[in-house]
């Protein structure tokens, strides 16, 4: 291990290098002279507010309707019994959801850390509790990450899981982080776009996304974003990961939907980064670009950490009328909650409303998120640092 490597806090992973960094030059998603990955459609390389950094800062730091006003419910979910249809998803808060599907289990996105931060003292907090301790989750087939940032890729959630004997599927170079954290090499496969791996008889296939990675101020886009499907014998799912909108979710639909059910990100937008988060009704554009109407939306990356200056309840209202509008079927389970898309009801009560301040869940903000870059923030703050101090996952 090198001087530096030695001196970056544990929870800032590891960069690539060796063999990884000369597959991923080789990647056709890759620019060698910029020395990053690609958009599929061109976005920046971080963030770039459309206005004044001081107004930005302004927006992130007032308070109003950001939070709930109350206690946000959580159910345990019952995942005793198998599907009845063969598919079923539990979401977790943010963007974790349990997919059983077909016989098999695959986890997306796992965080049942306090903080998406590289330190317990700072960075964005848990708005409500995990609805299940990750210990009583039961076994898992697949664990899918989407991308590398604190909010997607929690370090104490995959040094647990990596104790589980799970396989992960990442996209490329976040192999580095795991190698890092004690997920052995056999364990996880690193995949670029449009490359896929069966597991457990299942086909995991990663797909582009608009975005961006890095869990320090020092990374560069050497680590590759990606959103998922997952193909069984009988269904399919799809799970955006974090994305701005763009025209190839039709060109994802028509290769490997259609889709039973979509799970896409609705929240952390803002005017001030419109090109890397979707709104809610960007979201449901994408959700019919992917599959057939009648399947349906689990909206995701909303409710748990606030990261964005939009009212915290906001992207869950913002979904339902627009989903109403287009006559698409959502679901909308509170944290813990678990649905069958093949059920003719499924969950859409508004429980957000009952711990929103009230009228601080209808103002438009319009725009895409930026909850990466809290997080980024804390670690330049941290970057002398030289353990990981987080709890450990629950």
């Amino acid at each position: 291990m090198s001087a530096s490597r030695g001196a970056r806090p544990l929870s800032f992973g590891a960069e690539p290098s060796g063999a990884r960094l000369a597959r991923i030059e080789r990647s056709p998603h890759y620019d060698r002279a910029a020395g990053r990955f690609r958009n599929p459609e061109p976005a920046p390389d971080a963030p770039a507010p459309t206005g004044t950094r001081g107004a930005m800062a302004r927006a992130l730091l007032r308070r109003a309707g950001r939070r709930p006003a109350g206690e946000i419910p959580v159910r345990r979910p019952d995942l005793s019994v198998p599907p009845s249809s063969g598919l079923r998803l539990t979401w977790f808060g943010h963007s974790t959801v349990l997919a059983e599907i077909d016989g098999r289990r695959v986890l997306f996105d796992p965080v049942w850390g306090m903080r998406c931060s590289p330190f317990s003292f700072v960075g964005p907090r848990r708005m409500h509790r995990p609805p299940l301790p990750l210990r009583q989750l039961g076994p898992v087939d697949a664990v899918v990450i989407s991308h590398d940032h604190y909010d997607h890729l929690d370090l104490p959630t995959v040094r647990a899981l990596a104790g589980s004997g799970t396989f992960f599927a990442v996209p490329l170079g976040v192999g580095a982080h795991l190698e890092r954290w004690g997920v052995p090499g056999d364990r996880f496969t690193e995949l670029d776009w449009y490359e896929s791996v069966d597991v457990a008889g299942l086909t995991l296939t990663a797909t582009p996304a608009r975005h961006f990675c890095g869990r320090g101020i020092r990374n560069r886009q050497r680590t590759l974003w990606a959103s998922w499907t997952v193909t069984g014998p009988e269904h399919r799912v799809f799970h955006s990961g974090d994305t701005g909108y763009f025209p190839g979710f039709a060109d994802i639909g028509e290769q490997y939907g259609p889709f039973d059910a979509t799970m896409i990100q609705i929240g952390a937008y803002s005017e001030f980064w419109p090109d890397i988060h979707m709104t809610p009704e960007e979201g449901l554009r994408a959700h019919l670009d992917l599959t057939r109407a009648d399947s349906a939306l689990l909206p995701i990356h909303w409710g748990t950490f606030n990261l964005a200056p939009h009212p915290w309840g906001e992207p869950g209202e913002r979904t339902l009328a627009a989903a109403g509008e287009a006559g698409v079927r959502v679901a909308a389970p509170v944290p813990g909650g678990s649905f069958e898309p093949a059920q003719r009801e499924l969950p859409v009560h508004p429980w957000w409303r009952e711990c929103t301040v009230p009228g601080s869940a209808s103002k438009g903000t319009g725009g895409a998120g930026l909850g990466e870059t809290l997080a980024t923030g804390a670690e330049a703050a941290g970057e002398a640092a030289t353990t990981d101090e987080r709890s450990p996952a629950p």
